[in-house]
């Protein structure tokens, strides 16, 4: 999925008018970190279009963090919230699925130098 791509499915679960441009930086800043940050976790390989579910959901989660950096819950009026210190917990099985996949895959081949 390219980045137009992404950014136009995240304002569409977002529920924001695909019209309405004038959130697109922050969206795109908030995409690149997420894409980033799973391409550390998948060890430098760069995210494979099966995962972009994940950079999509986290990318959602930080949108909806945006002015509660740094909380770990938040309580008012009896409705008590709570964010994970990891936004991508909720995905390390997968992740682990993914690069156990990738070993079986080139672990059969053969390399010459």
């Amino acid at each position: 999925m390219e980045g137009q791509a992404m950014l136009d499915n995240l304002k569409a679960l977002l529920g924001l008018p695909e019209e309405d441009v004038s959130q697109d930086k922050k969206l795109q800043l908030i995409l690149t970190a997420a894409k980033s940050r799973l391409k550390l976790l998948l060890g430098g390989i760069e995210p494979p279009e099966e995962l972009n579910y994940i950079i999509l959901d986290v990318a959602i989660i930080r949108f909806n963090r945006i002015g509660s950096e740094g909380l770990s819950s938040h309580t008012v009026e009896g409705e008590s919230l709570s964010w994970s210190d990891n936004d991508f917990a909720g995905y390390m099985d997968d992740i682990r699925s993914y690069l156990d996949n990738q070993k079986e895959i080139t672990k059969g081949k053969v390399r010459f130098l």
